[in-house]
């Protein structure tokens, strides 16, 4: 008899990063149901392992003397959630990085987008209320020369306002496919004029035979 192959999700791996872990690693709990919406509190043995799992041993060792996973979630929490005023200051970073942000000369669109919701998903960890289509905005003013008749043309097109980041970026895959098929032609074809240059014209081949005539 057959049977689906599921997944087991992996536990979330602390990287330094805690709002953006703590959500990670409590929507985890959560779908294991160790995490009591009632009393807010996490259910301690099983969770405690995922828990030791999620956590380097350089980290593990300064906090197993906490007895419960309670314990060490708010230990984590006080350790690297910050101040209110780190916080802010964190923001301040992420939001002159988002400004200052332009797609790299050879950068594919898939990359450069995965870059931009990097550094909008860290804002938003931090309380930032970025909206969709200041994304877009943005996006579309930092995108590289070779794309401007595409965003004029969907300027022109479009309401920026009703855009949505995944139609967006879809647009700008179909048009770089393009782009890269136009290129990969031209190539093509720049090789080919190499490799067989053009016949000589009759004025040539009479001017070639009396340069000949004339040195015999």
């Amino acid at each position: 008899m057959a049977t689906d192959n599921f997944v087991q999700p992996a536990v979330p791996r602390f990287d330094g990063h805690y709002d953006h872990w703590s959500m990670l690693m409590e929507n985890f709990l959560r779908s294991k149901e160790y995490w009591q919406l009632e009393e807010l509190r996490l259910k301690d043995l099983k969770a405690k392992n995922y828990l030791f799992q999620a956590i380097d041993r350089s980290i593990l060792e300064t906090i197993l003397h906490k007895d419960t996973s309670k314990h060490i979630w708010d230990s984590m929490k006080k350790k690297y959630q910050g101040s209110t005023r780190a916080k802010r200051q964190q923001l301040q970073a992420l939001c002159m990085e988002f400004e200052t942000l332009r797609m790299k000369s050879g950068e594919s669109v898939i990359d450069y987008f995965s870059r931009t919701m990097a550094i909008v998903n860290k804002m938003r960890t931090h309380g930032d209320k970025t909206e969709d289509v200041t994304i877009v905005e943005k996006i579309l003013r930092s995108i590289t020369p070779k794309f401007n008749f595409v965003v004029c043309s969907m300027e022109e097109s479009h309401d920026i306002d009703e855009l949505s980041i995944d139609e967006l970026q879809s647009s700008l895959l179909v048009h770089e496919h393009k782009i890269k098929q136009q290129e990969k032609e031209d190539q093509t074809l720049k090789a080919s004029t190499e490799n067989h240059p053009a016949p000589r014209t009759n004025k040539e081949l009479c001017n070639s035979s009396i340069e000949s005539s004339s040195i015999s």
